[in-house]
């Protein structure tokens, strides 16, 4: 049964709007490239097992930056991961710095751009040094902001910075010939020594901001909520209020509530059934202590299940015997 929203919509609107050309393209691509392995199991056995991935959101995967940030659906699948993957660093309550969070990101996608991570981490630490430590969180849930909504925080920047300098974003400028010059907006740390622009005008210039960025901004009334009990506010003060609001978070569907980011059942009962089905592993947790005496001996490899060919080229490259991409799709 089709949902009340297809039904509102044109098709080409509908698929445009769930990004479907997309996936095509890419799908045709790993197929042109991938078209000798796939001609051992056929054509259509290859658009099911992609198109599956997409809908679980495993597709993301070992992928490039530029296929990582091309769809909502792609960025909230990333988070998604992300999560999945090292929910065990909040989980063992470890502390880690902005590098090795970078480097965290690179293991699930290899050009992951430092710049983002860095974003990210100034949401948490705001006025402290880049490399003091970050519990899981707190850093998850900065960067949930900062890379979903990363073209609308950009124009948000660029409208915080003219209220600062006095400039009304919503006015309307007629170029003339003697506009030659434009007055140069402040950096923003410059901007974060002053005492920030009046909240209720900021809330009216992102409203109509809004507007123009239907599909990629927290809804207006979350947002007007999050900044209903300050006067005045800064650009960084702004990204903590989004940051920390669970209405934005359970609005953007990738992550559970704070409070449950590290619990994940049903991730937790898969890890227990794959550990199960390696040979030798749970004698070995569970033996005495003169066992530790005997010569240890590397567990025979179990072969792998037969995975979609869009991962095959990414997996043998960055394969290291871990199970979290494995987990990942499984689920």
């Amino acid at each position: 049964m089709l949902s009340p929203e297809r039904l509102a919509l044109p098709d080409y609107e509908y698929l445009a709007q769930r990004h479907v050309l997309t996936y095509m393209e890419d799908a045709v691509c790993q197929l042109l490239e991938n078209k000798e392995d796939i001609s051992q199991y056929g054509i259509a056995r290859f658009f099911t097992e992609y198109f599956n991935s997409v809908c679980q959101g495993t597709h993301i995967l070992f992928r490039e930056f530029s296929f990582i940030q091309a769809t909502p659906h792609n960025r909230a699948s990333f988070l998604r991961a992300f999560w999945r993957c090292f929910r065990t660093v909040g989980k063992n309550g470890d502390l880690l710095t902005m590098r090795e969070y970078h480097c965290l990101l690179q293991l699930l996608c290899p050009d992951f751009p430092l710049e983002l991570t860095q974003k990210a981490a100034r949401i948490v630490l705001m006025d402290d040094a880049m490399d003091c430590l970050m519990s899981f969180s707190d850093f998850l849930l900065a960067f949930q902001i900062q890379f979903y909504y990363s073209e609308f925080l950009e124009s948000v920047a660029a409208i915080y910075q003219d209220l600062l300098s006095g400039k009304n974003p919503n006015t309307v400028i007629v170029p003339t010939s003697s506009s030659g010059q434009h007055r140069q907006r402040p950096a923003l740390g410059e901007a974060s020594t002053l005492e920030g622009v009046e909240a209720s005008l900021f809330c009216q210039c992102l409203e109509n901001l809004c507007d123009r960025h239907k599909y990629s901004c927290p809804p207006p009334a979350l947002v007007k909520e999050a900044l209903s009990d300050v006067q005045r506010l800064t650009f960084c003060g702004f990204l903590v209020a989004l940051s920390k609001h669970n209405g934005i978070n359970q609005a953007l569907g990738a992550l559970p509530d704070k409070g449950d980011l590290m619990h994940d059942p049903a991730m937790d009962a898969e890890l227990e059934r794959l550990l199960v089905q390696i040979p030798g592993l749970v004698n070995s947790v569970t033996a005495g202590p003169e066992a530790s005496c005997l010569p240890s001996r590397p567990p025979p490899r179990v072969g792998s299940p037969w995975r979609p060919l869009h991962h095959a080229r990414k997996v043998d490259a960055e394969s290291d015997g871990s199970t979290e991409e494995t987990d990942e799709s499984e689920t």
